[in-house]
């Protein structure tokens, strides 16, 4: 099964807001990759996917810890960074396979560079700029990923906004 919903998101409090809406359909087991380049509102994305969660506290990029833990009510979050990894072989050194599990929610940056040794993706998430802002496509690659991406465009109230 699969469900595609494209966004354009004028500037950093449309992209909050993006993530915020997203959040409202977030259910533990689910591995989500972001894609786009250095710059593309990745983090921004997750900070208000956090915020939207109801995380109060700071949102950083893990892209020196590789990994910023999160624990929201209703399951945990790991926010992974692997831009610095050079070859997928660090993914199994550095133990991440455990994160990976139906109590958490993972997002992960830059999935490529574990090659295949990362879980699946349920689903995707691509930031690619667009004029003075950036286009946000999401894709639901899973049956358990589909009701996430239905929340948010039930909440924008359709599929494609450019």
């Amino acid at each position: 099964m699969s469900k595609d919903s494209t966004l354009y998101l004028a500037d950093e409090a449309a992209t909050l807001a993006a993530g915020a809406r997203f959040a409202g359909g977030l259910m533990p087991g689910l591995t989500i990759y972001l894609h786009g380049d250095l710059g593309a509102g990745k983090t921004t994305f997750v900070r208000g996917l956090l915020h939207g969660l109801g995380h109060n506290g700071k949102v950083k990029s893990p892209t020196y810890t590789l990994v910023e833990p999160y624990v929201i009510s209703r399951f945990n979050i790991y926010h992974f960074d692997l831009y610095r990894f050079a070859d997928p072989e660090e993914w199994e050194s550095a133990g991440f396979r455990d994160y990976f599990n139906p109590q958490t929610v993972c997002l992960v940056e830059w999935p490529e560079k574990a090659g295949d040794l990362i879980p699946q993706a349920d689903i995707d998430v691509s930031l690619m700029p667009e004029n003075t802002g950036r286009k946000l496509h999401i894709r639901a690659n899973s049956n358990h990923a589909v009701p996430c991406l239905e929340a948010m465009i039930a909440e924008t109230g359709n599929d494609e906004i450019i």
